[in-house]
């Protein structure tokens, strides 16, 4: 179950193995507050999921995949547990949840899914609210089991322009992807990857209903971007959040388990020296 929808999360959310994630994050120059936000209106018996707290603060470039050992704990003091079937969503219909469904799959969880629409849907359904901090549970003892396989870094995507083992999509807009957009993250420049292709995340999304597009459309989406739907594919972004977006709609065609380049532009920039 990849995607719920909202009629399915009314009837399931009081089951005491659902635990819902408002996973909603926003970019900086929006100057929205995710967690704000989720005080004044969140879906009842929702836990506030923040992508920042949920990223490695040792590494320079943001979003970075936590350490094993560091989810397992943080999820951990969430009352989340191995048996429990997560449904991640965001304020946004389809953005930021995405990412944190594919951090758990990361992590070896497999009953984790995004509820298409998001709140957007949910209050355009006129579904029930709550406010405040969101639920608390008693502490648990998660285990994880890292598939490294779902995760690229700089060097796997700079040896693969010689290499051409995999393809690689960006959901950046078209914009920052031609370089005549600037990057909302100071001093470095827009443009993109050698050999990438691009995809904006907002393209598999109906703008109406805030869903993922029916998979027919998205795969004529990929195909008419001459992507290989039986090669293996890798998802970049700015910082590893929207590439998520475009890795579960490739996910939604056949299934597979899909691949980031975790410091996708913010670090291949700075790594390749592509500063304003």
């Amino acid at each position: 179950m990849g995607l719920v929808s909202t009629d399915w999360l009314r009837k399931n959310f009081i089951n005491k193995n659902i635990k819902i994630l408002d996973c909603s994050w926003h970019m900086p120059a929006t100057q929205r507050s995710g967690k704000l936000e989720f005080e004044n209106t969140h879906i009842p018996g929702s836990i506030f999921f923040d992508i920042d707290e949920f990223s490695d603060k040792n590494s320079e470039f943001p979003h970075t995949i936590l350490p094993g050992d560091i989810f397992s704990e943080m999820i951990s003091n969430l009352g989340i547990s191995n048996q429990d079937h997560i449904v991640v969503y965001d304020s946004l219909g389809i953005f930021s949840s995405p990412r944190v469904w594919w951090m758990f799959q990361y992590f070896g969880h497999k009953e984790v899914s995004i509820l298409d629409g998001g709140l957007v849907k949910w209050l355009k359904e006129k579904k029930e609210i709550e406010t405040g901090k969101g639920k608390k549970y008693p502490k648990t003892n998660f285990k994880v089991t890292e598939n490294k396989s779902m995760l690229k870094i700089y060097e796997d995507i700079k040896n693969n322009i010689i290499n051409n083992q995999f393809q690689v999509i960006d959901a950046r807009s078209k914009g920052r992807f031609l370089g005549t957009e600037p990057e909302p993250r100071t001093n470095l420049k827009s443009g993109s990857i050698q050999n990438s292709i691009n995809l904006p995340w907002n393209e598999c999304i109906d703008p109406e209903t805030k869903c993922f597009l029916d998979k027919s459309l998205l795969e004529k989406k990929f195909k008419a971007l001459k992507i290989k739907l039986d090669q293996p594919v890798v998802f970049s972004c700015g910082s590893g959040v929207s590439a998520c977006v475009i890795g579960k709609a490739f996910n939604i065609i056949n299934n597979n388990e899909p691949t980031i380049y975790d410091g996708s532009w913010s670090e291949w920039s700075v790594k390749e020296g592509l500063f304003t």
